[in-house]
């Protein structure tokens, strides 16, 4: 039996996932926690992570064969080797949805269109600009100045009758947008579903260059659960005729980690049969 542990160092949160593997290879996820950060040490929060999902599944550190970091991660001291994030979001997005052919990744600072095979191998991408208004940190700012809690935005969004869609493509104008649009009375559901389709507008446009044509795109990251955008990326998949399926999964915030967690295991597997083989 062997054991991997996968931690992806975000922006906002860490992610921890804690995998078994049988002589087949067969995968058993056994235990994940996810921290915000929240002006904490995320180095801290990395081993906090790793010693939490060691004790949910009733293991030592000794037990576990290999720590892989993503992410911001390069820095964790007890890891045994780092990959890079669009590499485990894409394996961990089409473990969590095996039919999923692209994945979008939305975090704190950035998005990101992933386009995948059937195995999770990255076939193309496509970024955000640094400073684009589609992201979490841009979207918790904006809730935050409107007095909605992060966990409203989604229900709230999908209330909206008469939507207002932000121009800006840069963060700080977007927020001098809102500030205007509630200046002038717009209701805050109005607000929040025009963000929504902004975003989601970028975000299908990203799609489209990666180069899918159908099947299904899973959202992953922080944002994977905000109702409100799926709702609006759904919607601006119809408009821009793109045949694809936006569809979200309750863990996609570990895609990174289990992702990790899985190269983890394929490295390490790799790694004994060189051993073996220079033997």
């Amino acid at each position: 039996m062997t054991h991997t542990i996968g931690i992806d160092v975000g922006s906002g949160a860490v992610k921890t996932a804690l995998f078994s593997f049988d002589e087949s290879g067969t995968p058993q996820w056994l235990a994940k926690r996810c921290e915000r950060i929240r002006r904490r040490d995320p180095m801290s929060l990395a081993e906090e992570g790793r010693d939490g999902v060691l004790a949910d599944a009733g293991l030592a550190a000794g037990d576990v064969d290999y720590v892989a970091t993503t992410g911001e991660g390069e820095n964790v001291k007890f890891a045994t080797g780092h990959f890079y994030s669009m590499t485990t979001h894409a394996r961990g997005g089409v473990f969590l949805e095996p039919a999923a052919r692209a994945v979008v990744d939305i975090g704190a600072l950035n998005g990101r269109a992933i386009y995948v095979d059937e195995r999770g191998k990255v076939l193309s991408y496509k970024m955000t600009s640094q400073c684009a208004s589609g992201s979490g940190q841009f979207l918790e700012n904006i809730a935050r100045y409107l007095g909605v809690a992060v966990e409203e935005i989604g229900p709230l969004s999908q209330q909206s009758q008469n939507p207002e869609k932000v121009s800006s493509i840069c963060a700080v104008l977007a927020e001098t947008d809102v500030i205007n649009m509630v200046s002038r009375g717009i209701a805050t559901p109005d607000i929040l579903k025009g963000i929504h389709l902004s975003m989601a507008s970028r975000i299908v446009k990203l799609l489209k260059v990666t180069g899918i044509k159908d099947g299904i795109a899973l959202l992953t990251g922080g944002l994977a659960l905000d109702t409100g955008l799926l709702a609006a990326i759904r919607e601006e998949m119809v408009n821009e005729k793109v045949n694809v399926a936006a569809e979200s999964h309750p863990d996609s915030i570990y895609a990174g980690a289990i992702g990790a967690a899985l190269w983890g295991a394929y490295r390490y597997q790799r790694l004994n049969q060189l051993e073996a083989a220079a033997a």
